[in-house]
């Protein structure tokens, strides 16, 4: 499946979440996207954007392993343990794609806020916090990969349009 509809799917299955481990587990479904993304890209995807790439699949990996899966089984939700991002074929647009992952990213951080406010329980709320900052981490990624693919755009390097524009006064 294309990048662009597993994401809409994350979003949307974010937006029904209400309980706290479907929060939680749509975090750590967000997180597995932007791992399977962000390899994808970095074996795939233009080669000026590979090391930023490796850097997101990286951080999703991490994201990932901030949330503990064994709440999951234990509440019964083990096939929830299944990421979404399995079902990867493609980045069509990596644009689109990464525009949509930002988006979900930062939807999770919000839901993660609202989780970590209403609990009492101390393990919930530092693993939330964890989970935010994981999140927000693979927004910088995100935001970083989209940078370097506007510059890529554009036909230059950073500061190029600076360089060119140096001896003209």
């Amino acid at each position: 499946m294309d990048a662009v509809r597993l994401i809409a799917a994350g979003r949307h299955a974010l937006a029904q979440s209400r309980a706290a481990l479907d929060i939680m587990v749509e975090a750590w479904q967000a997180q597995a996207l932007a791992q399977a993304v962000g390899s994808w890209l970095a074996v795939t995807g233009p080669p000026e954007l590979r090391a930023e790439a490796r850097g997101l699949g990286e951080a999703g990996g991490r994201g990932c392993g901030v949330l503990d899966r064994t709440a999951f089984a234990q509440e019964g939700r083990s096939g929830d343990c299944v990421p979404r991002a399995a079902q990867l074929t493609s980045v069509s647009d990596i644009r689109q794609a990464l525009l949509g992952l930002g988006a979900l990213l930062g939807e999770v951080g919000i839901a993660l806020v609202g989780v970590a406010c209403a609990t009492d329980e101390e393990g919930l709320y530092w693993q939330c916090i964890e989970a935010m900052d994981a999140a927000d981490e693979s927004s910088d990624r995100v935001r970083a990969i989209l940078r370097r693919l506007a510059v890529r755009e554009r036909g230059g390097a950073p500061g190029a349009a600076r360089d060119s524009t140096a001896g003209a006064t």
